[in-house]
């Protein structure tokens, strides 16, 4: 059984989001398929489920790629300036520590969240959840009747 979206949503009745919007909505916080509820619950901790249509993306793991990712559009936007930096005044290399370590930290930091949404995103629009949706699926229970003792 297909996780299907809440029908009484307006966005519920279209298809997937095309692959920039989920990336974008991603991006914001923002639930890849509706656009409304959010997907992290704190820093990076992946919420359950959308809070306006469902959409369960609280078992899409994104593990290391978020971090990947990170570090190496954070470390392609600076290294270019280290070099020069170095090659152009050739600072000592305490001014080095002092200045670029708490650079890579921060840009690192603020980076981090977005592209991890942005990864939650376009694994939504892979269908990475698709089978872990389907296997956890489960009739409800029906009670068994008890015998009277």
């Amino acid at each position: 059984m297909r996780w299907e979206p809440v029908r009484a949503l307006p966005a519920a009745n279209a298809a997937v989001p095309s692959f920039g919007t989920v990336l974008a909505r991603g991006a914001r916080n923002r639930c890849p398929h509706c656009g409304e509820g959010r997907i992290f619950d704190g820093y990076l901790k992946v919420l359950s489920e959308c809070s306006v249509c469902h959409t369960p993306f609280g078992e899409l793991r994104a593990d290391d790629a978020p971090p990947y990712f990170t570090i190496f559009l954070v470390g392609h936007l600076l290294v270019p300036f280290v070099f020069w930096i170095e090659k152009a005044y050739q600072p000592a290399m305490w001014l080095h520590m002092a200045v670029w370590l708490p650079l890579f930290t921060l840009l690192s930091m603020a980076a981090l969240r977005p592209i991890k949404g942005a990864t939650v995103g376009w694994m939504y629009r892979l269908g990475v959840n698709e089978e872990l949706v389907a296997a956890t699926v489960r009739e409800t229970p029906r009670p068994v009747p008890r015998p009277d003792a």
